[in-house]
């Protein structure tokens, strides 16, 4: 129960960028900022994958539709990286807790990743690229202030990632007609682009 805000916005802040969280607990945990990381996640290793799939996404995060790609890509990655990360907070391998942790950080993950995803649907509906931006600096500097508020403060970040998580699943409710149109006029260029395929193949009169 002591981990258990943590828990939770691990789980948000992993559905944001799992590979942030990663690579910041690793990091506090190896500078001795917290006794709450696992060492698992504080090997040389692991901080350096987790480095240059953070600089990845950084990138990629801040593209127009190449940020809803790798959304897409990451529907099961960044839940499953809520889990673990859950999990290896939890400790006491194969218990009952643990097991609730993962449950509880997969599930989070999982909630607040569809809501960046239907986010940045809604977002990309617009022809300019600055609000795009704008949002992904917002998501980086969120997931890095909460999670380090976190180390700290827990059971506060904890109340502030819960906020934050419902705030989000408001303004995709709000959102909602923004994403119809993305989807549809995605579905409208795929089609395009099938038909004028099928058109190049067919023979000459």
């Amino acid at each position: 129960m002591s981990v258990l805000p943590l828990v939770f916005t691990s789980g948000w802040a992993s559905g944001i960028n799992a590979y942030a969280v990663v690579l910041l607990l690793g990091v506090f945990g190896a500078t001795g900022l917290t006794d709450e990381v696992p060492a698992s996640l504080q090997r040389t290793d692991v901080l350096v994958v987790a480095g240059v799939l953070f600089l990845c996404e950084v990138v990629a995060d801040k593209i127009p539709y190449v940020d809803s790609v790798w959304d897409s890509v990451h529907t099961v990655i960044r839940p499953v990286a809520g889990a673990v990360v859950a999990a290896l907070l939890a400790g006491e391998s194969g218990s009952l807790p643990q097991l609730a942790a993962a449950a509880v950080g997969g599930s989070t993950a999982l909630m607040s990743h569809l809501v960046k995803a239907g986010t940045r649907m809604a977002v990309n509906s617009s022809p300019e690229p600055f609000s795009n931006v704008a949002v992904s600096i917002a998501e980086d500097l969120g997931v890095a202030g909460v999670v380090t508020f976190a180390i700290f403060h827990p059971v506060v970040a904890a109340v502030i990632a819960g906020t934050l998580l419902l705030l989000g699943i408001v303004i995709l409710a709000v959102l909602a007609s923004r994403i119809r149109r993305y989807l549809r006029r995605r579905a409208q260029r795929r089609e395009g682009k099938r038909l004028a395929g099928t058109g190049s193949h067919w023979p000459p009169d």
